[in-house]
């Protein structure tokens, strides 16, 4: 006890043997989170090569829901081979994931290592937080989680920058090679300066089912957005809510939990969950801003990467001002969140659809807002959230709460990507395709969008109760 309080600085973090493993631990969180933001800004550049304009979505579905299954076997993993065997086989499936991405010739290639890379990306985000507490001692944890934290700051700002930049030179490809020397610099820091962890003959154990069931459920709805047949996509839309369905029901009677117990019964917690899925996926009509930006807006990949990060910033930007709050104000942000976001996605989709009056001045500032206030509405619910999901459990489901966190987050990124390619596809993106196309999807993603945002308010109005 004496230990936490003392506090250790940064320095004593960031120095030594400790600043080696604080570099590993940091950067492989960085290595995925760069990657989610680089590639955001490249595949306007990569569908107009290769192809696959209908797939687009896909890239992010597929990512996300190998991140999902990585995160789960983060720590068995760590358990059976070590947390050093862990952390280098993680970081060969991100490598291998990035050679096949760099030189796919067609979607389905570059779909092929997107999953490679999401499985070893997930493992590394969560692994970095499984080993803090092995390798640091206690009065170091809260900075060293406060570091890696930042590591998708800095992914907000630098991951568009490189995409951006080796698309406006026309040279995607070398976005994806340029990763990989800084993977193997993680491997050799790895090899020389983190600990091997010890070993248990632990049966190597997942929610296997579950995490099928949640992968199929996003997949089924990316299927259905290939169909222009009506019937097809709501039927698709039907299968993928129907395989979520029996998760509860399987998840409330296992011994290995997803959730804790008290989110599937009617209580504040069920509530909370129920919000932050729904901003969550709000959030995901981000994936198709910067295509909108190029084709409709004319914008380079370097300038629309840099102003679909302002998305981001905003959500930072909102969880600043509002994290330490009183309570008064957590429960207005609670209940303000989805209003807000709901708002910011309308006026964004009606700028976005027109062609003109945008490039600079006072339209580039209002598209700007716009694209802030979405970030913005998650942001200043997102800390009042985290916080009353932890204290709305007991706290023998302390740990399972905090693990809950990255599942929800990860399966409704998977869900709204995955809602987001079908809409635009069933509006025109990719059939008539170009600026006619882009300019008949606007509306029907960001006020889809918006609507699923508002769908949050009754979960918002019960979360925020005391």
């Amino acid at each position: 006890m004496s230990t936490i309080a003392t506090s250790p600085s940064w320095r004593e973090l960031l120095s030594g043997r400790n600043g080696t493993r604080c570099l590993a631990l940091a950067g492989g969180t960085a290595l995925h989170a760069i990657n989610i933001y680089m590639v955001t800004t490249l595949m306007p550049s990569t569908v107009a090569e290769i192809g696959g304009m209908a797939y687009y979505a896909w890239n992010t579905t597929l990512f996300v829901i190998a991140s999902i299954v990585g995160a789960s076997a983060a720590a068995p993993l760590a358990r059976r081979w070590g947390s050093k065997n862990a952390y280098l086989s993680s970081l060969m499936a991100f490598a291998l994931g990035t050679v096949i991405c760099a030189m796919a010739g067609d979607m389905p290639t570059l779909l092929a290592g997107r999953t490679l890379q999401g499985l070893g990306g997930g493992v590394l985000v969560s692994l970095a937080y499984v080993l803090i507490r092995e390798v640091f001692e206690p009065g170091l944890w809260p900075r060293a989680m406060g570091l890696v934290s930042a590591m998708w700051g800095i992914a907000t700002l630098s991951g568009p920058a490189i995409g951006g930049v080796f698309a406006q030179w026309g040279h995607w490809r070398d976005a994806f090679w340029s990763l990989l020397p800084v993977a193997a610099v993680l491997a050799v820091i790895v090899i020389r300066w983190l600990p091997a962890g010890t070993r248990s003959d632990e049966p190597f154990r997942l929610p296997g089912l579950r995490l099928l069931l949640l992968t199929l459920s996003a997949l089924t709805i990316s299927l259905a957005s290939l169909s222009h047949a009506a019937m097809w996509q709501v039927l698709g839309v039907a299968a993928g809510l129907l395989l979520a369905a029996p998760i509860a029901w399987l998840d409330r009677r296992a011994s290995l939990r997803l959730l804790p117990a008290l989110a599937y019964q009617p209580s504040r917690l069920r509530a909370i969950y129920a919000v932050m899925a729904a901003l969550v996926i709000g959030s995901n009509a981000e994936i198709f801003v910067p295509y909108f930006l190029q084709v409709v807006h004319g914008h380079g990949p370097l300038a629309a990467g840099y102003l679909t990060a302002v998305m981001a910033g905003g959500w930072s930007f909102g969880s600043m001002i509002s994290a330490g709050r009183g309570a008064r104000f957590a429960a207005w942000a609670m209940r303000s969140g989805p209003w807000l976001m709901a708002l910011a996605l309308v006026w964004l989709g009606l700028m976005l659809r027109q062609t003109q009056g945008f490039a600079d001045g006072i339209g580039l500032a209002l598209l700007c807002m716009a694209m802030a206030g979405v970030g913005l509405g998650i942001g200043l619910a997102w800390p009042h959230l985290l916080s009353s999901l932890l204290s709305s459990v007991p706290a023998e489901d302390g740990a399972l709460a905090s693990a809950s966190i990255s599942t929800v987050q990860l399966y409704a990124m998977a869900l709204g990507a995955a809602m987001a390619g079908l809409i635009v596809n069933a509006a025109g993106l990719s059939d008539p395709g170009g600026v006619e196309g882009a300019r008949r999807a606007v509306p029907w993603l960001f006020g889809s969008f918006a609507l699923l945002a508002l769908a949050g308010l009754p979960a918002a109005r019960r979360a925020a109760a005391r």
